[in-house]
């Protein structure tokens, strides 16, 4: 780990819209890189861009001080006017050797993430990864190290509960919907088309849900969200007049007074006196209060469920140190691992040294003598020569990782 390196942007020094402009696309992605190995005397590197971080892990002898901080940023050519440049010279954050593996393990077991045991970022570190190795920048150092980060990571979600329970409000209200068993033919009515809407109608669309219609302010943003839910866009003013019937309300709006009045929810309901299911994730809450009392209703609310995902967050924080332990492990592991990777790759050319002097024995320093044997004394001495061989390629690699072994 002597010359691992990284050099991060990330949320917690760094505006998410300034982050932005540190993303590099993937039609320039190769080209940046090529351009860092050849003018900073990098020779592995890889990088990753999320929405809350961009980071570099490469291998170099530089030291990471503000002056190569700078060279990094020019060479990588993103068009930063100075300011910006000041900026992420000041607020950059650096590793290097041990630390920066340690960094690397955390950052995948999600220990660094804005939600902390969301699994995403593991398969987006593999993704950046992968994408590098195959276009030629990483070699048998970064392999090694993958191959423990993603074992460790594996690990983490593994043994501890850090990624148990969801913290995400609309994985939490998808839960409660789909605790009550829900014919994936009911028709769910969206009312709100933002973000938070958008999300809990792709798990629904994910799990076979297929009957939608959207209302919204906006009807060119109903309209987007049903296209993707193969559903009916409506505007907001025509909710009260809707006849078709529901089986579920999904509700997000921004409005500050309930827009599912007692008398919209009567007129929904077109005389159906079944139980009918309540989803309003809204600040303040969409449903008028009525609507909960008068009719029968499976009221899924906001509120409640923040509530939850607190207590589910702070369970995963306790988690931190079981985390840290199997991280702090990994670590100890891979440093033999390296060292026996070194001298694999140091006795590499062994088996081939052997033979060449098998070759050199056979066919020039004894070969008057092995010619005026017969047949079956040049079998049994092919023979024997063989089994030296394999036996002396084995013997000092099998030596040299038991004195590693012992050593540590």
């Amino acid at each position: 780990m002597e010359y691992l390196r990284i050099i991060a942007f990330t949320h917690k020094q760094i505006d998410l819209k300034s982050l932005g402009k540190l993303v590099i696309c993937e039609q320039t992605l190769d080209d940046r890189l090529k351009n860092i190995q050849e003018q900073l005397n990098v020779k592995e590197i890889f990088y990753v861009g999320t929405c809350n971080r961009v980071e570099f892990i490469f291998t170099s002898g530089n030291e990471l001080d503000a002056e190569f901080i700078t060279r990094f940023l020019t060479v990588l050519d993103m068009g930063l006017p100075e300011e910006y440049m000041d900026q992420f010279v000041e607020n950059v954050s650096t590793y290097e050797k041990v630390a920066a593996f340690n960094h690397l393990l955390r950052t995948s077991c999600s220990l660094e993430s804005l939600v902390v045991g969301e699994k995403e970022i593991l398969a987006q570190i593999r993704k950046a990864y992968e994408s590098c190795r195959l276009a030629g920048f990483t070699g048998d150092y970064m392999r090694t190290m993958m191959d423990r980060v993603v074992k460790t990571a594996k690990e983490v979600y593994t043994l501890t509960n850090i990624s148990k329970n969801p913290v995400s409000v609309v994985s939490l209200a998808y839960r409660k919907l789909r605790d009550l068993n829900m014919c994936a033919k009911s028709r769910v009515l969206i009312v709100g088309a933002g973000e938070t809407n958008h999300n809990i109608a792709q798990y629904l669309k994910k799990h076979t849900y297929s009957s939608f219609s959207v209302f919204n302010r906006t009807l060119e943003k109903a309209e987007h969200l049903a296209a993707e839910l193969h559903g009916k866009a409506y505007t907001l003013a025509e909710l009260e007049n809707y006849t078709e019937g529901f089986d579920v309300i999904v509700t997000c709006t921004g409005a500050t007074e309930p827009i599912i009045t007692e008398e919209i929810y009567k007129k929904l309901l077109q005389g159906d006196v079944t139980k009918k299911v309540v989803v309003d994730l809204a600040i303040p809450n969409d449903t008028a209060p009525e609507i909960l009392t008068k009719y029968p209703v499976h009221y899924i609310e906001v509120e409640s469920l923040k509530e939850i995902a607190r207590k589910n967050i702070q369970e995963r924080y306790n988690e931190l140190v079981n985390a840290e332990q199997i991280i702090e492990q990994n670590i100890k592991e891979f440093d033999l691992v390296l060292r026996q990777r070194k001298i694999e790759i140091a006795m590499s050319s062994v088996p081939q040294k052997i033979k060449e002097i098998k070759h050199t024995a056979i066919n020039g320093i004894f070969a008057e003598e092995i010619n005026g044997l017969d047949d079956k004394s040049k079998e049994v001495l092919e023979r024997v020569m063989n089994y030296m061989e394999k036996k002396y390629i084995s013997v000092p690699m099998v030596m040299a990782k038991e004195i590693l072994v012992n050593n540590s």
